[in-house]
């Protein structure tokens, strides 16, 4: 009895495991705020609801910048909002697991001329009841790469979302400046009719000018598209819809950083904090516990115990018990022990796969981001300067009457491909930057993430 002790209060624990208040979400939430720095909310209830539409709509009365974007996504995508019911779903499996099974009884009538006879049994699964501790912790570790998995999707999303602005804000200053260029270029076809119209202007001459015109038309047009596919996107990954759609971005993309700070460490940084890292060395330990599990229990099968209290009018009261167990004449339990162990095999290479990858993943988004700021900075402080510069000498050259007016067109055209060229640099760092952030953190990979579980990973049915 005194050896039974422990075990008793172990089970007794395991019968009171019961729903934590926010449904295990601190965690998550805490996690987004430590990576994102942004407000992560779980409408719950009508109250929740609420209080995350007032904030959307705080956020939508001005115009959104990254950061901004971000929060909105986190509040109002209701992609997320559906995850966030996985955790819910795995607390009551990690609560349904820890708790005792409940016992079954059984009631029985016999008669046989005027003898009657009660037969009255109390049953339970024992090997449930000795193995409540173990599955516990088996649905808590579930529970745990469940929440990581969350924890996953939610910072992808945040780092889809920031791209999708970078892009969005892009494209509408792009279109903004394509604009300006057809208004120059349909002064030039205008200019180049009127001065044919007097015979200063051959027809060749006008039909370039008015070829210059209808590319530079087309060229907005394209724009266009392209600013209303990337606002759409953006609009998607925030979740909004109806008048919330006419939200406001900013008319250009933040100015680039002077510098970049040296981070030798970097890849050591971004191991330890890769959430797929972490959730790959969890997919190890859980498969390499269940291993144990199943060369320890190998030979043991059911194990039924029941108690029996018989009454008869006609003879004493019978009392006794039994036990079944089953015998290791046919299986034993080899092929339950080598899936396990091929199981511990494949979650370990898998983790060692996963944590090559990151190291390369986190170099080339570093190196990318670098070289990226380096091509921005030379077109926005070398080339877009040197190509007004001499704009502003052929206008004086035009001034003094040495070149004429087409010649000037055609330098400004050539300064147009250049502003162009900037603003694609400039979007493509700040793409760069995004993505170091997300490989910092790692990506959704559903087979390091997930791992081993249930049945498969403890070798067969415990029960």
């Amino acid at each position: 009895m005194r050896a039974l002790l422990p075990l008793a209060a172990a089970l007794t624990l395991a019968g009171c495991a019961s729903l934590s208040p926010d449904g295990g979400f601190g965690p998550v939430q805490q996690a987004v705020r430590q990576h994102v720095g942004a407000e992560l909310r779980w409408a719950r209830d009508d109250a929740a609801r609420d209080a995350i539409d007032r904030r959307v709509a705080e956020l939508l009365a001005q115009p959104l910048d990254a950061a901004s974007a971000v929060q909105l996504a986190l509040l109002t995508h209701r992609g997320l909002q559906a995850r966030f019911a996985e955790l819910g779903i795995a607390e009551a499996e990690f609560v349904m697991a820890s708790r005792l099974p409940n016992p079954g009884f059984g009631f029985g009538r016999t008669m046989k001329g005027d003898e009657r006879e009660i037969e009255r049994s109390l049953h339970l699964n024992l090997t449930r009841w000795l193995l409540t501790p173990w599955l516990g912790e088996q649905a808590g570790r579930q529970l745990e790469q469940t929440r990581r998995a969350l924890i996953q999707a939610v910072l992808d999303h945040a780092g889809q979302t920031r791209k999708a602005w970078v892009e969005a804000v892009a494209a509408e200053q792009f279109v903004k400046y394509m604009g300006q260029v057809m208004q120059a270029a349909e002064a030039s076809a205008e200019l180049a009719r009127r001065m044919q119209q007097v015979g200063n202007f051959s027809k060749l001459q006008r039909a370039r000018e008015q070829a210059f015109y209808a590319d530079a038309a087309l060229n907005v047009a394209r724009a266009e598209q392209q600013q209303r596919a990337a606002r759409e996107r953006l609009t998607r990954l925030l979740g909004l819809w109806g008048g919330q759609t006419a939200f406001r971005l900013p008319e250009r993309l933040p100015d680039l950083p002077a510098s970049l700070p040296e981070r030798p460490d970097i890849e050591r940084e971004g191991l330890a904090q890769r959430l797929d890292v972490q959730a790959a060395r969890l997919a190890v330990e859980h498969t390499a516990i269940s291993l144990g599990m199943v060369r320890s229990t190998r030979l043991i099968g059911n194990v039924d115990l029941g108690l029996a209290y018989n009454g008869s009018n006609e003879a004493p009261v019978q009392r006794g018990w039994e036990i079944g167990f089953e015998l290791p004449i046919f299986d034993w339990g080899g092929p339950r022990t080598a899936r396990a162990e091929q199981a511990w095999r494949q979650a370990l290479d898998r983790a060692a796969e996963l944590a090559i990858d990151a190291r390369s993943e986190i170099r080339e988004a570093d190196g990318q981001r670098r070289s990226a700021l380096h091509i921005a900075r030379h077109h926005r402080e070398e080339i877009v300067p040197l190509r007004a510069r001499i704009a502003e000498e052929n206008l004086l050259r035009y001034n003094g009457m040495l070149i004429g007016v087409f010649e000037l067109l055609a330098d400004a055209r050539a300064q147009i491909a250049s502003v162009n060229a900037a603003i694609d640099a400039e979007r493509d760092f700040w793409l760069a930057d995004a993505d170091l952030q997300m490989a910092l953190v790692g990506k959704a990979r559903p087979s390091a993430l997930a791992g081993p579980s249930g049945p498969a990973a403890a070798g067969g049915d415990p029960h």
